[in-house]
């Protein structure tokens, strides 16, 4: 497999795929709760990801898939050595469904569980985060870097409070936005923890955590923010794991140090 091939190949499906969310983004939405009604599914998040399903498979059949909607009707998520493609198709869909302009297409590919590729592209403010293992991150082709910030006082921190809303997890949650918010700098909850890890590799954010998240949401962010010069690994400080739904994400591993120490640890369940 010649990645600068796929890469290209992929680039362009998701301009295409993104050329219709931003068509549909001010539009009415048929919508279908999930899991409860702020877990939420629309025909553009189906339609999304079997263009870029299909448009995959006609150049690479062997290829594997992790993508969100076949795993919400019930397909195993299962992250092997095979070339597999991690898809979110509309990351902030509640965001998509009320019109507010900070959805995205986020990608990645990863063979041997190692990420080769990945994009994330919010088509509403023409923003196309990309990044290659090895060659930098990028913003609209432009390079880009994290902030390097490392003083917990001084962050700008990202977050979400997820699509559940189970006692013990929004207990946590609260637990720690009260704690952050009175030691660091500000608060920032874009609705895509795609675009919220994107922040963070922009310089735009200096750390972003959250608990309860699925290797979708967060397989392009991770390279993304490694090859901006950032650090991603588990919110108790241990590496990350992309299907453990915790993610914590930061300029420098000195501020990720800080905030491991302040956070109160949520372990997901598989379904939470």
């Amino acid at each position: 497999m010649d990645l600068d091939e796929c890469y290209d190949h992929v680039l362009a499906l998701v301009g295409s795929a993104g050329s219709l969310i931003a068509a549909r983004n001010s539009e009415r939405k048929r919508v279908v709760e999930k899991s409860s009604n702020i877990d939420l599914l629309t025909e553009t998040d189906q339609q999304v990801e079997r263009m870029l399903m299909d448009g995959i498979k006609a150049k690479y059949p062997d290829h594997r898939f992790i993508g969100e909607e076949e795993t919400s009707e019930g397909k195993k998520a299962e992250l092997t050595d095979a070339p597999t493609w991690i898809i979110d198709p509309v990351d902030g869909t509640m965001n998509f469904v009320h019109s507010f302009p900070h959805s995205c297409i986020s990608i990645a590919l990863l063979v041997e569980k190692r990420a080769e590729i990945a994009i994330i592209y919010n088509p509403i403010v023409g923003q196309k985060f990309t990044a290659r293992r090895g060659a930098g991150a990028f913003l609209n082709e432009q390079p880009i870097r994290v902030s390097g910030e490392t003083r917990l006082a001084y962050a700008l921190a990202t977050t979400e409070f997820g699509t559940s809303r189970e006692e013990e997890k929004t207990t946590v949650v609260l637990e720690n936005i009260g704690k952050l918010i009175r030691k660091v700098h500000g608060m920032r909850s874009l609705g895509s923890a795609a675009l919220n890890m994107a922040m963070v590799a922009l310089g735009g954010a200096d750390f972003n955590y959250e608990f309860g998240i699925h290797a979708w949401d967060i397989a392009a962010g991770d390279l993304l923010v490694r090859e901006a010069g950032g650090v991603c690994l588990d919110p108790a400080g241990g590496p990350l794991d992309l299907m453990s739904r915790r993610v914590l994400c930061a300029s420098t591993q000195q501020l990720a140090d800080q905030v491991v120490a302040e956070l109160t640890q949520y372990y997901p369940q598989p379904r939470d």
